[in-house]
């Protein structure tokens, strides 16, 4: 049978109180806590955390904290790529951001999502949905991207937006939900 963290990198159901996963999660929270504990001056030190923390994390990319995470190792950043102060990425399936993505304060991406069902739902049940960033897209302040959703190249996404399906690359959306307003690429 496969382990919680194999069903939940595939987005099968899994148990997210599993000791492995736990343990994961602690190890990023103590790698968060030194990050967003790291003096503003002292960008080494905070590229080095970001190294150790995140999946990949591509060169010239910079991440301002605070910045929190589930595991931080499911995401990929990058290069050139700038996410601003309050970020919030959950995680629990894999996140790919991609090269030059300007992200505004307070954005979150969240790939988790629960069972609409009490019964499993109160037992623990979780499941999670990869997020998908393409080069060169921009999410605007306070943006919040659901499971399994992606955003396209070259797009941008207006401030406070619930983006709860695919954003087509170099189009314009914004609202919520979250619609898609015009083609970028048309004059």
């Amino acid at each position: 049978m496969a382990s919680n963290k194999e069903r939940m990198l595939r987005g099968e159901p899994y148990f997210g109180n599993d000791p492995q996963l736990d343990a994961e999660r602690r190890r990023c929270r103590r790698l968060t806590d030194r990050l967003n504990a790291a003096s503003a001056d002292d960008g080494p030190q905070i590229a080095r955390i970001l190294g150790e923390l995140l999946g990949s994390f591509g060169e010239g990319a910079y991440v301002r904290p605070p910045f929190q995470c589930d595991y931080g190792s499911n995401i990929a950043i990058g290069a050139g790529t700038f996410v601003n102060f309050g970020a919030i990425v959950l995680d629990c399936a894999t996140v790919t951001i991609g090269e030059d993505v300007q992200i505004a304060s307070a954005v979150q991406l969240l790939t988790a999502t629960h069972p609409l069902e009490e019964g499993p739902r109160r037992a623990g049940w979780e499941s999670a949905q990869p997020i998908a960033i393409g080069d060169g897209a921009w999410l605007g302040g306070g943006v919040i991207v659901c499971p399994g959703v992606s955003v396209g190249a070259g797009a941008v996404v207006g401030a406070g937006s619930v983006v709860t399906r695919d954003v087509p690359a170099g189009h314009l959306a914004y609202g919520n939900p979250c619609r898609v307003v015009r083609d970028l690429r048309e004059r």
